[in-house]
């Protein structure tokens, strides 16, 4: 069997999420790394913060792949005493490549909302704004296969979701029924006025604002709306993980993947 590279990731990784169906503001793809470099194994994570980065070092992991990007926003220096230029220090210093797969991973069919809404038990879910495939793109809305109160509801995305601190924050009637969800992986309150999230009896999604949670609770006593569910970023985000690698693993048997253990949400005790 012919040895596997980066290349073979990057070429299997760009078929599942293609970089070019990240949205215009993202920065996905290959972020440290050479090409002809041999890839035995990857290791999978959220985040590329130090505690990722140090496992994949003590594995001695080829690949470190992200879903959130490290360079998102603009750096002008990757000086070691920052926080990312220590971290890609680390990482070339250890020949550990890195790379993201963001908005990309996403949108598709098996991507971050398609498996929260699989998670959760939605039935029928379509993209809450569809990309050029009309089964992939943003969000995700569908039927629950039986109605749940909200408290129950509630419930069950506490019994899916890995726990953190945060935990599970709803703004609603417990007793209210839920039918039809909305949800989006991430950061989704940008969507708070969208046509198929006001329809739909909950909106799933993560780092709600005091603002707009507030005024779309409002609203939704004059008008109707959802009840809201606010969920840790990286505990939604998690659940992609593991069906990535093994996807991955398919294409690339020989390779080992693993998700990492490390619990990347910011906060760690609440008072």
């Amino acid at each position: 069997m012919r040895e596997h590279t980066l290349a073979d990731l990057r070429r299997v990784a760009e078929s599942f999420w293609p970089v070019g169906t990240a949205e215009s503001w993202d920065r996905v793809g290959l972020v440290t790394g050479r090409d002809d470099a041999p890839l035995r194994r990857v290791l999978l994570a959220v985040d590329a913060v130090r505690a990722t980065v140090d496992e994949a070092l003590d594995w001695e992991a080829d690949v470190l792949l992200t879903h959130h990007p490290l360079l998102l926003r603009g750096v002008h220096t990757v000086a070691e005493d920052t926080a990312k230029g220590a971290l890609l220090a680390s990482l070339i210093r250890g020949d550990c490549a890195l790379l993201a797969a963001h908005t990309n991973a996403d949108a598709p069919e098996g991507g971050v909302s398609d498996v929260l809404a699989e998670r959760l038990g939605l039935v029928d879910a379509e993209p809450l704004e569809p990309g050029s495939d009309p089964s992939a793109g943003i969000g995700r809305v569908g039927e629950l296969g039986e109605s749940l109160t909200l408290r129950a509801f509630a419930e069950r995305i506490a019994a899916v979701l890995p726990g953190t601190v945060s935990g599970v924050r709803v703004a609603g009637d417990p007793a209210r029924t839920i039918s039809r969800v909305a949800l989006c992986g991430g950061a989704g309150d940008g969507f708070l006025g969208h046509p198929l999230v006001l329809g739909a009896d909950v909106y799933v999604t993560s780092d709600l604002r005091h603002h707009p949670a507030q005024e779309s609770a409002e609203q939704s006593l004059v008008s109707g709306g959802p009840a809201l569910v606010d969920i840790s970023h990286w505990a939604a985000e998690s659940l992609w993980l593991q069906g990535a690698a093994d996807r991955l693993a398919t294409e690339l048997p020989g390779v080992e993947f693993r998700v990492s253990s490390v619990r990347t949400d910011p906060w760690t005790f609440a008072v």
